[in-house]
């Protein structure tokens, strides 16, 4: 208890809870979604799968279709400048910002993706496209915000005996060599920070065992549908060869062949086989249909494995139920997710790359009054007709619009802004 009183108000004394041995984590209960193994499978979920293609697909269209600016901490000249100096750095990478926006995107399928801040001295055109710039202030910019790629991770490094981290540690193609990054050369975006975990969680985690029996049911529909096709092969020896004779290497030959011969029958233009005289070779059929509906089975799973993402209205117009304003009211929910993630990539975007690089500019921009923030547009467009009510609404009770909101309505409607004209 003595202890207890004489603890430091200012140390840290409890531990997160962490579930890591070294740099690698485990969290996740099923060992075959942890590190490499989880990479991989949430991998082919994403190349492979038909319902998560088109569900990630949704969202990064819809995500790269929106309108980035940045905004300054106030009207002085000085946070305008600096809002101006860093929305230039965003179009003066060697990539460009929607490639950089699709890169981070790939956190939703790891839950994680780490990019190291890069910058160059910005002196104009320059022969070499990493430090050419379409500026020639000297001031110093990003270069690029490239990935380190998720399956180029080898452990995260903590400061020892804390959750404190510091870094990852790369073993990457083509040589493998170990490369430690410190955690102030990266912007580490994560889909959650459940338990400080750096590698987030994959949107696609619940959709995992939906994908995992999908998968198989459609394997075994395929070898299925193939096997009704060409028929069960079914071979005939001749009474006088007796191939389960163990004892005799001719005949253990023999069945080895003929196993082989009948496993590998299928319906194509390769089609046909030899056999020797007194052997015989049928192709038996089912006879019947079989007792599941694959077609429906499969169907169940894609919508679960939408619904995880609250994705579902995707399969409108698909199946036999949905209306369309059930469709609607899907949609905006899912874009409401989807504006969670974009705060995401912003928010790291406010609390570390806007900051160091204001910072590593030294005296530049000394006299602002706060950093200037990365801010995104709106997901969907707005509905002009339940818009227009609400303004009938208002006028009705005689409220009347301001110059920044009529500037908003023309805005939502994407007509021209209005030119001022001197009276």
């Amino acid at each position: 208890m003595e202890d207890l009183k004489k603890a430091s108000k200012h140390k840290e004394l409890g531990r997160i809870g962490q579930l890591r041995s070294g740099g690698r984590m485990y969290e996740e209960f099923l060992p075959e979604l942890r590190g490499k193994r989880g990479t991989e499978t949430f991998y082919e979920m994403s190349e492979n799968d038909d319902m998560v293609g088109a569900m990630l697909f949704a969202i990064e269209k819809l995500i790269l279709g929106i309108e980035w600016s940045v905004s300054p901490a106030s009207e002085k000249s000085e946070d305008k400048k600096a809002a101006k100096f860093v929305e230039s750095c965003m179009h003066d990478m060697s990539d460009t910002w929607f490639d950089t926006i699709s890169e981070i995107l790939s956190m939703l399928i790891y839950g994680w993706s780490a990019h190291e801040i890069v910058y160059k001295r910005r002196f104009g055109r320059r022969k070499d496209r990493f430090f050419n710039s379409k500026y020639n202030d000297g001031l110093i910019g990003w270069q690029k915000l490239p990935i380190r790629s998720q399956n180029t991770l080898y452990e995260w490094l903590y400061e020892e005996g804390t959750d404190n981290l510091i870094g990852m540690r790369q073993m990457p193609p083509p040589d493998y060599g170990i490369i430690d990054i410190p955690i102030e050369k990266l912007l580490l975006f994560r889909t959650t920070k459940k338990k400080g975990n750096p590698e987030g969680r994959s949107i696609l985690r619940n959709a995992y065992r939906s994908w995992y029996f999908k998968k198989r049911i459609q394997e075994i529909e395929g070898m299925g549908i193939e096997r009704d096709l060409a028929g069960f092969p079914v071979l005939y020896a001749p009474p006088q060869v007796d191939i389960w004779d163990e004892s005799d290497p001719d005949m253990v030959r023999q069945l080895g062949i003929v196993i082989d011969m009948v496993t590998k029958i299928r319906r194509d233009k390769q089609e046909g086989t030899v056999l020797p005289d007194g052997w015989k070779l049928e192709l038996l059929t089912s006879g019947g249909t079989r007792q599941f509906d694959t077609n429906k089975i499969i169907e169940r799973y894609d919508t679960r494995i939408a619904m995880t993402v609250l994705a579902d209205f995707i399969l409108l117009g698909h199946q036999s139920t949905g209306t369309y304003s059930l469709g609607t009211d899907k949609s905006q929910m899912f874009s409401v997710a989807i504006g969670s993630w974009l705060d995401t990539i912003a928010e790291v975007f406010n609390n570390k790359a806007v900051p160091a690089l204001i910072d590593i500019n030294g005296d530049v921009f000394k006299g602002i009054t706060d950093y200037p923030k990365l801010i995104h547009g709106e997901i969907e467009n707005r509905n002009l007709t339940e818009l227009g009510d609400f303004l009938k609404a208002l006028s009705s009770v005689g409220v009347m619009l301001d110059k920044n909101q009529e500037d908003y309505l023309f805005q939502a409607a994407k007509m021209p802004a209005r030119i001022e004209t001197e009276v």
